[in-house]
Parts: structure tokens; sequence; C-alpha cells
């Protein structure tokens, strides 16, 4: 006779017993005999109302994706010819991506005989990585795909904190 290990509709512990006890105590209580535990020896069975269960299952699973955020990714375009205060631009713009827990995907652009210089690219992309690395991780490295190096980068782990320039004070004249 096959036996289970039987829990009651309090989580008392009720013991083991055979599984037509089981459901016999599980009628007289107008519940139902769930299994919880089959991988278990003997396997576990617990008295409870299935389907209250199967309603809160359900609540925790959509209060738990209410609270999930889905990260999208972001993509920044750059040459290699881009100008300082251009680039920095970008740079502003990525960390604000960054701040609301997006990944970003630079990709650097060649046209024509740009593809003669690619330590242009390179540099370029080494500067946007430097300027970035406080607020991102490099999630992949820069790598070459036809006329584009492109690179993806990903917000640190921990609140992002974006520190916003104070206007600088005026030195008084003594």
């Amino acid at each position: 006779m096959p036996q289970v290990r039987l829990v009651g509709a309090e989580g008392s512990q009720l013991g083991v017993v055979t599984i037509d006890k089981a459901q016999e105590l599980a009628s007289q209580a107008a519940l139902d005999l769930v299994e919880v535990a089959p991988q278990a020896n003997p396997p576990v069975c617990r008295i409870m109302d299935f389907s209250k269960f199967k309603y809160d299952q359900e609540k925790k699973e959509r209060e738990a994706k209410k609270h999930q955020r889905q990260s999208r990714l972001k993509e920044i375009r750059l040459h290699p010819n881009i100008d300082e205060h251009d680039l920095q631009v970008k740079v502003k713009q990525a960390i604000g991506f960054l701040a609301k827990k997006d990944r970003v995907k630079v990709d650097l652009f060649f046209k024509g005989r740009q593809m003669e210089h690619m330590d242009l690219g390179r540099k370029v992309l080494d500067k946007f990585i430097s300027d970035t690395q406080n607020d991102a991780l490099v999630e992949k490295e820069p790598s070459l795909e036809g006329r584009i190096i492109s690179l993806v980068l990903a917000p640190k782990k921990g609140d992002v904190v974006k520190v916003v320039a104070s206007p600088a004070k005026k030195e008084e004249k003594s």
C-alpha cells in the first residue's frame, strides 16, 4: 500500500499514512489533498483548499511581475572624427540611460577611407569607456563587424547615483 507523509490544514505534521487514509482525512475536512513534494521519500501531501492555493500563487506571480523591470538596449552612434564636445554630449546621454538601468550599445561607424584609420576609432571608444567607467561596466568588448565597431555597456550593480554639477561659486575679491 503506497504511503505519504501528511501535513494538516494548519501545517501540523500528521505523520506517514496510506493514501486512502489521507484522502479520507481531506474529505472529512472538506478540503483537497495536494501533493507538494513528489520527489521526497515518501512523497509529501498537504490538506488544503487547492483553489485558494492556486489563487494565492497567481497573486504572488502578478505582484512579482509588477516589480520586475526589463532593461532595454539603447543605442548611441559615433564616428571616428567626432569633436570632443560632441563626444561628451554622447557620454552624458549614455550615463542618463545607464542611470535608468538601461544597457547601452555604442556603435562607431566608418565611412569610405576612414577604414584605414581604425586606430582613431579605437581611441574614441577608449575615451568613451574611460568617461563612463564610474557608471558602467563593459558587458561586450569593442569588436569590429564590417564597417562598425560596437561595444555594450551595462549599468553597475546597486544604485547608480547621478551627480549633477552645481554652479561654481564665485570667489570674492578681498
